[in-house]
Parts: C-alpha cells; sequence; structure tokens
C-alpha cells in the first residue's frame, strides 16, 4: 500500500507493524517515529499483534461464482462444473488497522486501569488497616529484634474501655500475675476481654470460662513473646503494656462460675471469679 498526503501519519503504524510499506514510505514513517511517541507507544503496544494482523491481511475472500446463462433445451447439468475464480487478497486499509489499533489499545489501558485500582485498594487497606508500631531494640546477646506493639485502640482494647460494663479481676498470689475479664451479654452467648499483665513468655495461653456445672469452654487463645505484658519494669515499651485480647463464649453470662488463663501444658496461672 502507499501512504496517501491527506490521511494521517499517524494511520501508517498497523501498515509499518506488517511491513507492507513500501520503502520510500517506510523510511518516511521512521523518520516521523524518531520523533512521535504518539506513534512509538502504538508502536510498541501493537509490535506483538504481528501474526493475528498478518492472517487479517491474508484471509481469502470468498469463492465467486461464475454467472450461467441458461439456454434453450440445455440443463445446468450439461455444464462443466464451475471453477473457483481466484481473487488476490488484498491487505485492510490503514482505517480497518487503525480501528483494530484503537480496539485493542483501549482494552489494553482498561487493563491498565483495573490493576491500578487494585493496587490502589491494597494501599488503602494497609493504610487504613489496624496500626502496629515497630520497635527495634537488643536483647540479652545484643542482637536487634522487631518488637510489635499493639496499637492503643485496637479492637480488643477499645471494647474493654468503651463496650464492657462489667469487669471482673483477680491476681494469683503465686503466679502475679494479674487478670481482668470485661464482660458483654450477647444473644449467641458472652462476648469476653482479657487484660492480662504480668506475664513472662515465652509462652502460649488459654482463656478458660468454666460453667456452675463445671463445663469448660476454650474462650480466646494467644502467644506471650519473651519479653512479657504488663511488666512494670520491662525493657520496651511493648513489654510494659498489657496484653488485650478478646473471644466468646457460647455460655449464657449466668451460667459462667469462673475464668482461667492456663498455658497450653495445663499450668494455671490465674483464675478470675465471674
Amino acid at each position: 500500500m502507499t501512504m496517501h498526503e491527506q490521511e494521517s501519519v499517524h494511520d501508517a503504524v498497523g501498515a509499518y507493524v506488517l511491513g507492507i510499506l513500501d520503502e520510500r514510505d517506510a523510511s518516511a514513517f521512521e523518520a516521523h517515529l524518531a520523533g512521535c511517541d504518539v506513534c512509538a507507544a502504538h508502536l510498541e503496544e501493537f509490535s506483538g499483534m504481528e501474526p493475528m494482523l498478518a492472517m487479517l491481511a491474508e484471509a481469502p475472500a470468498p469463492v465467486q461464482q461464475p454467472n450461467v446463462v441458461n439456454l434453450p433445451g440445455m440443463r445446468y447439468s450439461d455444464f462443466p462444473p464451475p471453477r473457483p475464480v481466484p481473487v488476490v487478497p488484498t491487505a485492510p486499509s490503514p482505517q480497518l488497522l487503525g480501528g483494530l489499533l484503537d480496539e485493542v489499545a483501549a482494552k489494553r489501558a482498561a487493563k491498565r486501569r483495573r490493576g491500578m485500582y487494585l493496587v490502589a485498594a491494597a494501599a488503602a487497606l494497609i493504610i487504613g488497616g489496624p496500626a502496629v508500631a515497630v520497635v527495634v531494640t537488643a536483647d540479652d546477646t545484643g542482637n536487634n529484634q522487631a518488637l510489635t506493639e499493639p496499637h492503643p485502640t485496637s479492637p480488643a482494647e477499645d471494647a474493654f474501655f468503651n463496650h464492657m460494663d462489667e469487669k471482673v479481676r483477680a491476681t494469683d498470689a503465686t503466679t502475679k500475675v494479674s487478670a481482668t475479664v470485661g464482660l458483654e451479654e450477647k444473644g449467641w452467648g458472652t462476648h469476653t476481654v482479657l487484660e492480662l499483665k504480668n506475664v513472662k513468655g515465652p509462652l502460649k495461653c488459654n482463656l478458660i470460662a468454666v460453667s456452675k456445672s463445671g463445663e469448660e469452654e476454650v474462650v480466646t487463645s494467644w502467644a506471650v513473646p519473651k519479653w512479657g505484658y504488663g511488666i512494670v519494669d520491662g525493657p520496651t515499651q511493648a513489654s510494659k503494656n498489657p496484653l488485650y485480647v478478646h473471644g466468646g463464649a457460647a455460655m449464657d453470662r449466668n451460667d459462667i462460675d469462673h475464668f482461667e488463663v492456663r498455658t497450653f501444658d495445663g499450668k494455671r496461672l490465674v483464675e478470675v471469679e465471674a
């Protein structure tokens, strides 16, 4: 095909990708390409479409049947079968190529926008989610380690101070571990929030609700790092802060006799009467 002066030089991108410009027009387009960001972007977008466009350019046209003249006394079967008339395929026009390129460009741009929306949504979740502060300190061996401090307005802490009208507390005389359990009646049972102090780790613990009939139910579980929680003279702010963790029991509030904080190996750290 040849380039027409009245057509925009941008329309030649598709023809250039297919390699169907003559030498003069190809050279002219390459000279234009050196200073045209639009054509450069289109060329990069659609250089991978060459096989598809080439098939479109080489697709054969429908076979044309010759006209048959009906003569008196002759039947159609008396004529030899018509031979297909070869049709030389023609390359698609620049307008058709440009339309195809524009359509694919729009679809690819939409995919990029969707990807950007997903990234933005993920960033919003990260920024808007529960925040934690990471403090780097040194352990007894001098190695730095990251300590994660709970946000002062974490859901459990917020519920403990703002939504629990009833609280029961106790301190074990032997372990010196202190526990305060906030209680809130629900239709499904009892919502609880535990405030735990003066406990050192590493430990894995359960809060267990014990009914008046002796039935036991694990309300929630957690791990205590070696620096502990609620340690008055702790080495970091994270170790000085109490632990706040919430959970739920299927028991009715009036059926609960007491709560126990136990380690996974069965050691009782503190018992709180309900």
